[in-house]
């Protein structure tokens, strides 16, 4: 079972940006979909970005045009640019991963990081 560990987390005026990353403790990126979730409380979690084998990616309405999902194979990495951050971005973010065979179906993930906490100010 892949091992997911974020960071960058923090808080962030309205309108600034964070880059969480992700490192993966193995990274066949050809058998995983990999992508962020997050939970703002009293919320459930919500897939919010993916990304599949080929580099395809998709994004939750809210997020689109704002945040970048990326990775780099070499460095087991997984990104997520962030920016014009709203107060409703505010939520603990988890890096997540779905096994099947690299193809993303939706934002549905089986597996999450401990997650890394973002606050949003207005």
């Amino acid at each position: 079972q892949v091992q997911l560990v974020e960071s960058g987390g923090g808080s962030v005026q309205a309108g600034g940006s964070l880059r969480l990353s992700c490192v993966a403790s193995e990274f066949p990126y050809k058998e995983y979909c990999m992508g962020w979730s997050r939970q703002a409380p009293g919320k459930e979690r919500e897939g919010v970005a993916a990304i599949d084998s080929d580099g395809n990616t998709r994004y939750a309405d809210s997020v689109k045009g704002r945040f970048t999902i990326s990775k780099d194979n070499a460095k087991n990495t997984l990104y997520l640019q962030m920016n014009s951050l709203k107060p409703e971005d505010t939520a603990m973010y988890y890096c997540a991963a779905r096994r099947s065979s690299g193809i993303c179906y939706g934002l549905i993930f089986g597996y999450w990081g401990q997650g890394t906490q973002v606050t949003v100010s207005s």
